[in-house]
Formats: structure tokens, sequence, C-alpha cells
């Protein structure tokens, strides 16, 4: 799909800011919507379509369990 879109997950990644999460929901709504930048009249639409698949994202990830993913147990 687009390639500019990281992977997001461990182990891949070991932490995800909310700018990550971001930039990859609007890197997805362009190149769904052909638009880099939409004109005003779509602007609205767009804006809302990015904080809805950012929203998505974020539970995704918090919702995700990795086999074998760092556990933060306590220490011996």
């Amino acid at each position: 799909m687009c390639r500019s879109i990281k992977t997001l997950r461990e182990p891949y990644v070991a932490e995800v800011s909310p700018a990550d999460v971001d930039a990859a929901a609007l890197q997805y709504v362009r190149k769904i919507s052909g638009f880099r930048k939409p004109a005003a009249h779509n602007a609205t639409a767009f804006d809302t379509a990015v904080a809805a698949v950012a929203a998505a994202t974020a539970t995704l990830l918090s919702e995700l369990e990795v086999r074998g993913a760092r556990s933060a147990g306590p220490a011996a």
C-alpha cells in the first residue's frame, strides 16, 4: 500500500509516540484520498478521517498481544 508508513508495533519499534501514530494516519488518509492537502471544502472531512484513523491505530496498538514481547514484570 503506502511504503512510507512504518510498522508501529514491537519488535519493530520499542516505543510509539502520538506523533508516530498521527504521521501514519495522515499518510494513510493522503494515500486513500489521493490528496496531499485537500481543498478548503474537503478539509473537515480530511481532518476528521485522520483523527479517526489515528484513534483506531492507537486502539489497535494498545490491544495487540505480541508473542515473545518484552515484559514489564519485576526485576530479578
